[in-house]
């Protein structure tokens, strides 16, 4: 095997590791749960099983094969994925066409009940395997919590090795996992051919068409079936669309189909096994395996909503979404891999407090479904705008696609209304809290620099002053991180001001996130005299995407190796003055009083400039200023 197809097998294995580990461990609780809603509303009949295979089937062809792996992974952002970059993307190919910043806010929303996922299903996956022990072991199932409890905290105290790590550890576990699922629905299979049936569409449009409202409500479980499908482009960029696609169509689709088909021939064949098709789909010697193997299944199934949580905030802080978080790079060559430890533990507490409030899968059920649907109308809808403006998708396309699969989106998102007062009020409660998070840290940022301006004042002033003042220019060169060369950095204008002092070299660096995921090195930095090339005042631009680390030194360093040798600028010895602002609330008009006091929590947990710019902290000088907000 040659090196470049020894990389592909690997990468194919770790995203499967990692990807597929939330839609791959469904079978546990789809078909279960569909029959258990309102009673047994759905009968073990031929015609009811046939349908709800149909169903199941063709919804996971339609949501998953069609949109995500077919069409949505085309749409990525140099390489990235996950509702956040295609908002992002939408942003930059609309330019200032009216009615962006409503698409962006969309997206911001999709991101937010991205998170209330991302609590629930750690919770609803654990559970539902480590309840395996009631079918295979009964004197054992009063240590389901506590057993799923361990299980979760071991999972997110892993997290800080990396995904790539993980996922070389969970990729042969998923192998093993999906050809578990795979020959168990074969056998199935064998003893009721008959079930094969239910891959025509036709059972399922009967099956609505003869119980209109009972189909209804069970499509608010049949979704269960592809939860994991936004974390699948998610993270895109961990992994990028080839070995996603090649992973899905060679071996989790058919599994899962066969997993689907042989629980449908096992309900059939006895009415009593709808109350745990999945571990009574195997002998009884291998429950108890099984049992082991679904709990380390949907510990990666856990992962997938994770990883997809670290590259959903990581979008956002550069964004300006979320105040600067630390983040970790967890591999050297695959810069989308990142962990994030204040989403994690946060994450962690959420997962463990629902888990608590939920104690069984069957109640987590009933409060999954609503975010997730409306995640995937919101992806949707900004990939219509996608393929219309940046694809130029005639109209027929467009109403086809938005007809076909948005319609069923939209019935699957009305058909889990109805779990609100159920627990579907909780991941909504979670993403509309994040919302406000975020659209709060946008507002008030934008409140605090029009504030912040008007006390710099103008940068070319600033420069015109100090070249007809006393100032003593004191060897050495200053670096000032600031965010624009439109005004001066307070801290420079305060050491001119009290100390009448300047540095011989002066440096002032914008960081500019720009809305790609990646700025190759050639056009990263940008230099600007600002008028006068016999000063030594300079201004540097340099520019990241957002899925990269803004390291203040190496951006130095670059410019120094591919810009004018005259700027003379040595990052190694160079002092960092930093502008750190003490924010006050005020009755100044901008924001209620509520959202001021949001943002101030916020900033205060905020990382410092110096550790988020990797600033040498013993060449670092903080200069304090105060700004009412």
């Amino acid at each position: 095997m040659t090196e470049r197809r020894r990389g592909r097998a690997t990468m194919l294995l770790v995203a499967l590791g990692v990807v597929y580990g939330d839609i791959g461990t469904s079978p546990l609780y789809a078909l279960q749960t569909v029959f258990s809603i309102d009673q047994g509303a759905v009968r073990p009949t031929g015609a009811d099983v046939y349908g709800v295979i149909s169903l199941v089937f063709w919804t996971i062809t339609m949501i998953v094969s069609v949109k995500y792996v077919t069409f949505v992974l085309r749409a990525d952002n140099d390489g990235e994925g996950g509702v956040m970059a295609l908002a992002a993307l939408v942003r930059r190919v609309l330019g200032d066409v009216r009615g962006r910043a409503a698409l962006m806010a969309l997206g911001v929303l999709g991101a937010s009940l991205f998170y209330g996922d991302s609590v629930i299903t750690p919770a609803i996956s654990v559970l539902s395997a480590v309840e395996g022990l009631e079918v295979s072991a009964p004197g054992l199932s009063h240590m389901v919590v506590p057993v799923a409890a361990v299980i979760l905290t071991a999972l997110f105290a892993a997290q800080r090795w990396g995904t790539h790590r993980v996922g070389n550890l969970f990729g042969p576990i998923m192998v093993v996992w999906f050809a578990a699922l795979a020959l168990a629905g074969l056998g199935g299979v064998v003893r009721r051919p008959g079930v094969l049936a239910g891959l025509s569409p036709t059972y399922a449009a009967g099956f609505v068409l003869e119980h209109p409202y009972v189909a209804f409500v069970a499509m608010g479980a049949v979704v269960l079936a592809i939860t994991g499908a936004e974390a699948l482009y998610a993270d895109l960029g961990h992994f990028g669309k080839g070995p996603i696609r090649r992973a899905w169509f060679g071996l989790v689709f058919p599994a899962l189909t066969l997993n689907y088909l042989g629980q449908g021939a096992l309900i059939l064949d006895d009415p009593a096994n709808r109350a745990s098709p999945f571990f009574l789909l195997f002998p009884g010697w291998a429950r108890l395996p099984m049992v082991v193997l679904a709990t380390a299944a949907t510990v990666i199934a856990s992962q997938a909503v994770i990883s997809g949580a670290f590259s959903v905030s990581r979008q956002a802080v550069r964004l300006g979404l979320l105040p600067h978080l630390r983040i970790r790079h967890t591999s050297p060559r695959a810069a989308g891999q990142v962990y994030v430890p204040a989403v994690n533990w946060i994450l962690f507490a959420g997962v463990l407090a629902v888990m608590l409030g939920f104690p069984s899968s069957e109640r987590l059920a009933t409060a999954y479904g609503v975010s997730v649907t409306s995640t995937f109308l919101i992806t949707t809808a900004l990939f219509l705008v996608i393929a219309r403006v940046r694809w130029r998708w005639p109209a027929w396309r467009l109403a086809v696609f938005g007809v076909v699969i948005g319609g069923a989106e939209l019935t699957y998102f009305a058909a889990n209304l109805t779990k609100i007062a159920h627990g579907g009020w909780l991941p909504l409660l979670i993403g509309i809290a994040v919302f406000t998070v975020m659209t709060t840290w946008q507002r008030g940022r934008q409140v605090v620099t029009a504030r912040r301006t008007a006390q710099e004042g103008p940068l070319p002033e600033f420069v015109e002053g100090l070249r007809g003042s006393e100032a003593v220019r004191v060897p050495g060169t200053a670096v000032f991180p600031h965010p624009t060369k439109a005004t001066a950095p307070l801290a420079l204008r305060a050491n001119f001001e009290h100390n009448r002092v300047v540095h011989r070299h002066v440096v002032i660096v914008s960081m500019v996130s720009e809305n790609v995921p990646y700025i190759p090195a050639e056009g990263r930095i940008s230099a600007d005299d600002l008028g006068y090339r016999d000063d030594g005042i300079v201004h540097l631009t340099a520019r990241y995407g957002f899925k990269e680390h803004q390291d203040l030194p190496a951006a130095l360093r670059l410019a120094a190796t591919r810009l004018d040798p005259e700027l003379d600028i040595d990052p190694d010895r160079a002092s960092y003055f930093v502008s750190r602002m003490t924010l006050r609330l005020s009755r100044e008009p901008g924001m209620t009083r509520w959202r001021k006091k949001l943002f101030l929590a916020l900033a205060h947990n905020a990382p410092s400039p110096v550790e988020y710019f990797s600033l040498p902290e013993s060449r670092t000088v903080v200069m304090g200023t105060q700004v009412d907000l």
